[in-house]
């Protein structure tokens, strides 16, 4: 099997593109979408044992990706790693600024070393990378950069410091698309929402049947995909955003429009078969959370 994307094959052909976060979830998913329509993809991550199995799956699908082991907290080592890339593939057509993580905790409770963490790595971090990749490479060749945030709008309780991260970083977006636009770099944003991830295996295993509540606070109905998070991440990267930047894609189901007080309607198994709404599973290779196999 292969992945199934929507897009035209080859529409990638000859491009390279770093996806950080790329050993798990949402990076995964982009990267292997990216390699099947013809992206050389440079994962990009702190753990070498999962930038490998994931190259190694790209192998095996008959794509290509190189793997570059990187904190993007460190300056230096971020620096390091585009002038790796950039040596390695000649250039840097676009960026999937995906790493991120956070942990749950009331404000009160964080203390400014778990607060810098957070920030460090969903805020600065991917600062770092973009400009790195915009002194590097795009701000000769031109470029599009993706920066991944998350479902702040109307707060992140349990989850401050990332939601002022993720809203920094939306910021951050809009001041590079313009700064940057000059020099034929686009950039914007994708928010995912309440997405069946990998990633929810991090949180601990007594908040498992909670998350799992999370779909009933959802207009949608359901959780999203990763493949769903990565086709919005190719199309803003693709030539068909060439007049779109500064801007962020909501992929949530509308659930930051949810109301206190209006009659929650979740739509029951007939309605989310339906061709509009139904899950898009175009990721072969996409593994179901353990939080969801119960």
């Amino acid at each position: 099997m292969h992945y199934g994307s929507v897009f035209a094959h080859g529409l990638f052909a000859d491009k390279v593109v770093v996806v950080t976060g790329g050993g798990s979830g949402i990076g995964r998913c982009a990267a292997h979408e990216l390699a099947a329509l013809g992206a050389t993809v440079a994962l990009v991550g702190r753990k070498v044992e999962k930038l490998q199995k994931v190259a190694a799956e790209i192998a095996e699908d008959g794509g290509k990706a190189s793997l570059h082991v990187c904190d993007i907290r460190q300056e230096d080592i971020v620096k390091q790693t585009v002038a790796a890339i950039v040596a390695d593939h000649g250039r840097i057509d676009g960026l999937v600024n995906n790493a991120g993580g956070q942990f749950m905790t009331p404000l009160e409770a964080i203390s400014a070393k778990g607060w810098e963490a957070v920030v460090n790595t969903n805020l600065t971090g991917g600062f770092l990378m973009a400009r790195e990749c915009y002194l590097q490479s795009m701000n000769k060749n031109g470029g599009s950069i993706v920066n991944i945030v998350a479902d702040m709008w109307g707060s992140m309780p349990g989850m401050g410091h990332s939601g002022a991260a993720r809203a920094g970083m939306v910021s951050f977006t809009e001041t590079a698309a313009v700064e940057w636009a000059a020099k034929g770099v686009r950039v914007n944003a994708v928010a995912p929402g309440y997405i069946a991830s990998s990633g929810m295996d991090n949180y601990p295993v007594e908040m498992a049947p909670m998350i799992r509540e999370m779909a009933k606070t959802i207009p949608a109905g359901r959780f999203g995909t990763e493949a769903e998070t990565a086709a919005g991440i190719v199309f803003l990267l693709s030539p068909a955003a060439s007049f779109i930047s500064g801007t962020t894609l909501r992929i949530d189901g509308a659930r930051p429009q949810a109301r206190a007080g209006y009659p929650m309607r979740v739509p029951d198994a007939t309605v989310q078969a339906r061709d509009a709404v139904k899950p898009f599973a175009g990721f072969h290779r996409a593994l179901t959370p353990k939080v969801f196999q119960v």
